[in-house]
């Protein structure tokens, strides 16, 4: 089982999240503790204001909601509403939130069974539960507890047999005619947290792979201004298709501002995973016969790592990342040293117009192959990039629809009356 939590000032975008899953029939809500009556029943507005009168107690606490996620491996597919719930119910006893109100609801779009637990860390008599280090301090021993005592997959067991990972059951999304946000909500919830990025460039070599940029606001915006960001899709070369989403409408406000911290953090942590990326280079470059460009990403793939590249309209290479799915490490070329700069491996390795204009993003294939060599040590990572390289061809197959123009284009400007002398 793995767990994972997000602290947030919004309870009202995160309780929306989740009943908009129930709503799609994507999630169902399987209990409520500690609301009067039976949650699971209450309305959207019932559940929202008996939180918001909670949250009244204290006005100063500024991050006053939680959102918490158990993912568990995906050979537990069977496991019961009863079962998830008394889990759910343990878990929140142990890291303190057992007689706050919380909400349970199990999801079915991803490929492996999780829950959304939904709460507040304000308590009745208006005193803070303390969440600093919550998940080092609480929830790890938590985890370990309850995977022991519900007999669970470890997360951390590496030496377990090889597990079937089953595609995901996801449905398909098109663009113009099905929920897109969301998504791009599942992509990422599956990238921001996972990956060590420390730029808006680095972070969008790995989103790249699933045919999603996230993009500033133009030169002077205010957009820009306020460290806003907006997420598209892609088509299949790369370029934007149909209307951005605000990073405000997802649920964890992935903005410019909220990024840039964790860009600080893994700088600090980061640079531990450049020499495997190099190793695996020079011991193909000294190969005999030595691979093409095109054949040193095919035997990065049984690694789990991507090549990214980066290149003009006219098919111009000029710069690599390199995204390691194993630790969650992206560097681009010049980070690793100049040997690895997109200039000198286009010397080291021989570089063809094919594999130039294939690879700029990695396919839907290439992805699943990177998911295949992860099943062993890591079923449920590995579930995820599968789900994703699913969404990829959904989110590239285009619907035309009617050209959208904003009311306030359409709205006539009033002719105003010359006075009268």
């Amino acid at each position: 089982m793995v767990a994972v939590i997000k602290v947030s000032s919004s309870i009202h975008r995160i309780l929306n999240y989740n009943e908009n899953k129930v709503s799609e029939k994507k999630a169902v809500c399987l209990t409520g503790e500690n609301f009067p009556g039976e949650a699971s029943k209450l309305s959207f507005n019932a559940k929202l204001n008996y939180f918001l009168r909670r949250m009244e107690l204290n006005t100063n606490a500024r991050r006053n909601s939680i959102h918490i996620s158990l993912n568990f491996d995906p050979s537990e597919k069977n496991l019961q509403s009863e079962k998830l719930t008394a889990i759910a119910a343990e878990y929140m006893k142990d890291i303190g939130f057992g007689n706050q109100p919380y909400l349970v609801y199990r999801h079915f779009d991803a490929g492996h069974p999780h829950l959304h637990l939904v709460s507040t860390n304000i308590q009745p008599n208006g005193s803070r539960i303390d969440l600093h280090h919550l998940g080092i301090r609480k929830s790890e021993p938590a985890r370990k507890r309850i995977e022991e005592v519900f007999e669970l997959v470890k997360a951390q067991d590496k030496n377990r047999p090889r597990l079937n990972v089953e595609k995901a059951g996801t449905k398909a999304v098109t663009y113009g005619k099905s929920d897109t946000r969301s998504a791009i909500q599942n992509v990422l919830e599956a990238v921001l947290d996972r990956y060590k990025y420390t730029s808006l460039h680095e972070l969008n070599a790995v989103l790249g792979l699933y045919n999603i940029r996230a993009e500033c606001g133009a030169k002077g915006s205010r957009m820009e201004k306020h460290k806003g960001l907006y997420y598209r899709i892609l088509d299949g070369q790369g370029k934007p298709v149909g209307i951005p989403v605000k990073a405000s409408l997802f649920y964890s406000s992935p903005t410019l501002a909220r990024l840039e911290a964790k860009f600080a953090r893994n700088r600090i942590n980061g640079s531990t995973n450049m020499a495997r990326i190099r190793n695996l280079i020079d011991f193909q470059a000294a190969a005999k016969p030595k691979p093409d460009l095109k054949g040193l990403e095919g035997q990065l793939a049984k690694e789990g790592i991507a090549i990214v590249h980066r290149q003009n309209s006219e098919g111009f290479l000029y710069g690599l990342t390199y995204v390691d799915h194993k630790p969650g490490a992206v560097f681009n070329g010049s980070a690793l040293g100049k040997p690895y700069s997109a200039k000198v491996m286009q010397e080291r390795f021989t570089v063809t117009p094919q594999a130039v204009d294939k690879n700029r993003t990695a396919t839907g294939k290439q992805l699943e192959h990177i998911a295949a060599s992860l099943s062993e040590s890591n079923p449920l990572e590995a579930g995820i990039l599968k789900e994703i390289a699913g969404l990829l061809g959904s989110l590239t197959s285009v619907e035309h629809t009617a050209d959208y123009v904003s009311k306030h284009y359409k709205r006539k400007k009033k002719r105003r009356k010359r006075g009268t002398s």
